[in-house]
């Protein structure tokens, strides 16, 4: 995911990149004070200390402000999927882990009311409502080839006797057919 499509003008020097970030900075404090509905532009470069046009030079409008703190967000959570589900080396490990994270993916909404708020915009920003759907595939992805679920299955089946095997393989692909289409197919 890039934070480019979502800036009107990329910032490339250190003062700018400095501007960026206290902009961002004092829109995830009003967001946090007051919700995003409630924020003005206006608020945000005073917050920030800019001028409102240094602020549209960058952000063409709120909506544009708030897919560049999910992103970062979205990012923020790929690492750590990343990095938690990195080196899993037995089962009882992959569902610890997995329940760790978890349980912080939950506390982050909990503690942080920015990220929390971002999510409720999905349900009116068809743009914020992409990236979501797009993260969740590639989370998916992530989970999926940190657990290496597939080889594992096929492992299961090539070591038991070949009838068993067969009917672990149809029950196993069974599964992730209809796991694939709740996902790519909501009701």
């Amino acid at each position: 995911m890039t934070e480019a499509a979502t800036f009107r003008r990329e910032p490339t020097q250190a003062r700018a990149k400095a501007r960026v970030e206290r902009i961002l900075a004092a829109a995830s404090e009003l967001i946090a004070e007051t919700g995003s509905d409630a924020v003005r532009m206006s608020e945000i470069a005073e917050r920030a200390g800019v001028p409102i046009g240094s602020l549209y030079q960058y952000f063409p409008d709120k909506a544009a402000m708030l897919r560049t703190l999910a992103l970062r967000f979205m990012d923020r959570v790929r690492e750590g999927l990343r990095v938690g589900l990195g080196g899993i080396e037995t089962g009882e490990e992959a569902l610890t882990r997995v329940d760790d994270i978890l349980r912080g993916y939950y506390e982050v909404f909990i503690t942080e009311p920015v990220v929390r708020d971002i999510w409720s915009g999905t349900q009116s920003d068809k743009e914020l409502q992409a990236l979501d759907v797009e993260d969740s595939r590639e989370n998916g992805r992530i989970f999926f080839e940190a657990l290496k679920l597939s080889g594992a299955a096929v492992r299961l089946a090539i070591a038991v006797d070949r009838k068993e095997g067969d009917r672990l393989m149809v029950e196993y692909r069974g599964m992730i057919r209809r796991e694939m289409e709740r996902f790519l197919f909501p009701a």
